[in-house]
């Protein structure tokens, strides 16, 4: 359900949420913001079609219409009904994720976490066509987030993206 607030304290939630993504995307589209239990507050209403949001932890980005289905698939674990190719942006980067397990919640020995930079992300309809590509976050260009699941999509870094010190020690001993 989405319920619309409104007023200027939600000015430097707007402007957050519109830094994810170019101005000549950001400024005209809707406004969201996620409430820790999934929720959605529209703060402002688009007219280009794209929705940027405030993540609960903060975090925005920018989607058009194929990312925001996948979006919703993903809170509402369901299967995403991908049609045609989609393009999402998160200038900010973002505070970490498992690149293994699309709901990990924070780091573990083995769900191979990434704190990406800013980057842009890209989905297809067909997943047999991330099969040529890494999965490796570091190799200093795109990669397959989520490789093997329903929610697979292209990670495409805009700078290149940090190794955590534990990967980077791993990497020296080789």
């Amino acid at each position: 359900m989405v319920k619309k607030t409104g007023g200027s304290s939600n000015a430097g939630k707007i402007a957050r949420a519109q830094s994810a993504a170019p101005a000549s995307v950001s400024k005209d589209a809707t406004i969201m913001e996620m409430t820790a239990d999934n929720k959605m507050n529209q703060l402002k209403a688009g007219t280009n079609g794209w929705m940027c949001m405030l993540e609960a932890d903060g975090t925005p980005m920018c989607l058009d219409k194929e990312w925001q289905g996948w979006a919703d698939a993903w809170i509402n674990k369901k299967d995403p009904q991908v049609k045609s190719v989609g393009v999402a942006y998160m200038l900010k980067g973002d505070k970490g994720a498992s690149n293994t397990d699309p709901y990990a919640e924070k780091a573990t020995a083995d769900n191979h976490w990434v704190v990406s930079g800013p980057h842009m992300m890209v989905i297809v309809p067909d997943p047999a066509q991330l099969d040529q590509l890494p999965t490796d976050p570091w190799n200093g260009g795109p990669w397959v987030m989520w490789k093997g699941t329903k929610y697979a999509h292209i990670m495409m870094p805009t700078s290149p993206t940090p190794k955590p010190a534990a990967a980077a020690k791993s990497a020296e001993k080789k």
